[in-house]
Parts: structure tokens; sequence; C-alpha cells
């Protein structure tokens, strides 16, 4: 079936919301307490989806999404690196989710590539994006996508929780 990847519109933010929870739900069984994934709420994710959504209307922030058969099946956002160790220029990956039915379809790959054409674009010289450091098969994905790790590495709070994330970088060219 055909993919389409585009602009992310108002319309798709409870679409979007339920890739996103979906994603979580799945990706992070196991990494994250189960009692912090299971109290997320796609309906107030949704809410916060619009609010971003809207804040970012002139900004440097890119949201896009997957369709295929007309359904939304996986959402990606970059933006301004927002980590003050990185050089200026930089951009960051700040979420690529899956639908969990979709993950190994090649939807995550071309979510990938059109932020990082996107990100060279825009002009930012590399792009920065935080992953969870147990989550394997998150990691073989980046680093398949051109990602190395850069060695930084910070706690994440899941409700109450501490999980570690290592940020991971890739240079960029006007090419991509």
């Amino acid at each position: 079936m055909g993919l389409l990847v585009r602009a992310m519109t108002a319309d798709d933010c409870d679409a979007v919301a339920a890739v996103r929870i979906g994603g979580w739900r799945w990706a992070y069984a196991g990494l994250m307490p189960q009692a912090y994934l299971d109290a997320m709420s796609v309906e107030e994710d949704a809410a916060d989806q619009r609010t971003r959504l809207n804040a970012s209307t002139g900004s440097r922030v890119v949201n896009v999404v997957a369709e295929r058969a007309g359904a939304v099946v996986g959402w990606g956002c970059l933006g301004p690196c927002r980590d003050r160790d990185v050089p200026d220029g930089a951009g960051e990956v700040y979420a690529l989710y899956v639908h969990p039915e979709h993950v190994s379809t090649g939807v995550g790959r071309a979510l990938a590539r059109t932020l990082v054409e996107r990100a060279a674009v825009d002009g930012f010289s590399s792009l920065v994006l935080w992953v969870l450091k147990e989550n394997d098969r998150a990691r073989r994905f980046y680093e398949k996508a051109g990602f190395t790790p850069d060695g930084a590495e910070e706690p994440f709070d899941a409700g109450g929780a501490s999980v570690p994330e290592v940020r991971y970088t890739r240079s960029l060219t006007r090419a991509g």
C-alpha cells in the first residue's frame, strides 16, 4: 500500500495522539513503569498536540505525518535543538512514532528520511535525538538512519522512576 508523508494539520491531532500513546505503550513496555504508560491519555495528548501545533505556527518546528490508505500511521517532529551543550545550528528530532501495527513496514524509515531532508533544507547543520538507553530496537533503527551515540546520557522521569536516555547525533548537508 502507498505511503504519503505530509505536513501535519489540526485535523490530525487525534490520530497523532493515538499513534504516540500506542507507540509509547508498545515500545516502552518493560522499559518504563507500566502504571506510567497506562496513565497516558489519548484525549489529553490530543489537546496537547493541538496546543503545540498552534504554538509552532511561524516557528522552525516541523510536524509531519505518515498516512497509509487515508489513516495516519506515523508522526515525526523536529525543531531547534534544546540542548545547551550542542553547537548552534543543530536541530533535534523531538518525536518519531509509528503505530505498532505498522512497525517494520517502512513508515519509520520514510518519516526519518523526511525529517533529515527537511532539517537540511531548513539549514540545520546536524540533528540530535534522545532515545531510551535500553531500547535496543530504536537504537538500531537510528543507527541505520545514520545517527551515532555522542556519549551524552541523562535520566528521563517516568512517573517517579528514572529511565536513562542516550543522545544520538547526525551531521547534515544541504542534500540531507
